[in-house]
């Protein structure tokens, strides 16, 4: 079985952007895609429109489900206010005072992109096994969903609401938040449901960017701070562990195939003042390094 992993990393998700057309160029076809945070958004679109497919088309061209992905960021992440908008200062605090603190940004801008580019109708006939991983606030522990399960688009928000940053979602009688704050890279799940082969495409390098002139008393970018470091360790430790998996695979009789596809370096991007360009940039970035990649990949197997 094989398994497309997407892990986050906020809008440098466009760098997965990149290394998904790559994969999907490159031949890989998928048995199974999971995603958290901006992995569980992409994930969302590659069963969407794999399910679109196969209503109208009758197949699946996974090469053309990946440039569909793409083309979706160029035209609709551009900016900032694409994603969220800031909060009034007056709400803010209100809100705060009176126990309503419903995050510093409004991600009205991105749920209403889910809703108008993803289909209920599409996700649900999707032959692809797609999973998205969100944490349970209250308990802590991290929820897979699947389309067929209700509230499935809930979770996809869910896992992509940035903790501070914006509010949690109430799904049931509990309260969820980006899957990141357990998982970034999904790569345990994709195992426990069979893969052998896996693809993993993380956003962030081994190593942490250090920023120059950071102002730790804005409140935005000290959060957003906060996040990169705790997201960094997480993605080295799914990834380190999954390797450390797949390694005494052999051991075990049943052989496993990884490839790690991620930066070499920390990605440059700040929230609050991106534009196309930079978008473009990474999107660039990550197909030229899923590329190599998998030349790397090719040429041991020779």
């Amino acid at each position: 079985m094989k398994a497309l992993v997407l892990g986050g990393g906020s809008m440098k998700g466009a760098f997965q952007v990149g290394a998904i057309q790559s994969v999907l160029e490159n031949g890989f076809e998928p048995d199974m895609v999971y995603g958290i945070s901006v992995g569980a958004l992409n994930a969302t679109f590659l069963a969407n429109e794999t399910g679109r497919q196969l209503d109208e088309e009758g197949k699946i061209t996974w090469a053309v489900a990946g440039r569909k992905l793409l083309e979706f960021w160029v035209k609709n992440i551009t900016q900032p206010q694409d994603i969220s908008t800031l909060r009034s200062r007056v709400m803010l605090g209100m809100n705060t005072l009176m126990s309503r603190f419903d995050g510093l940004v409004d991600p009205a801008p991105l749920h209403l992109l889910i809703r108008k580019n993803v289909k209920d109708k599409h996700l649900k006939h999707t032959p692809v096994k797609i999973k998205v991983g969100a944490v349970n606030v209250q308990s802590g522990e991290i929820k897979y969903v699947t389309p067929q399960e209700p509230h499935f688009l809930d979770f996809v928000r869910a896992s992509s609401s940035i903790p501070m940053l914006m509010p949690a979602i109430e799904i049931g009688h509990s309260m969820y938040l980006d899957g990141g704050l357990r998982e970034v890279a999904p790569i345990r799940q994709a195992i426990a449901d069979g893969a052998t082969e896996i693809v993993v495409i993380a956003c962030h390098s081994p190593h942490l960017y250090q920023p120059e002139g950071m102002n730790p008393r804005n409140l935005i970018t000290l959060v957003e701070r906060v996040r990169d470091i705790t997201v960094n360790e997480y993605a080295n430790s799914n990834i380190i562990w999954a390797e450390s998996y797949v390694d005494r695979s052999v051991l075990r009789g049943v052989p496993m195939k990884l490839t790690v596809i991620r930066p070499a370096s920390p990605l440059v991007l700040d929230m609050q003042h991106f534009n196309s360009e930079d978008i473009s940039r990474l999107i660039i970035e990550g197909y030229r390094v899923a590329v190599e990649t998998l030349n790397k990949v090719a040429e041991v197997k020779e």
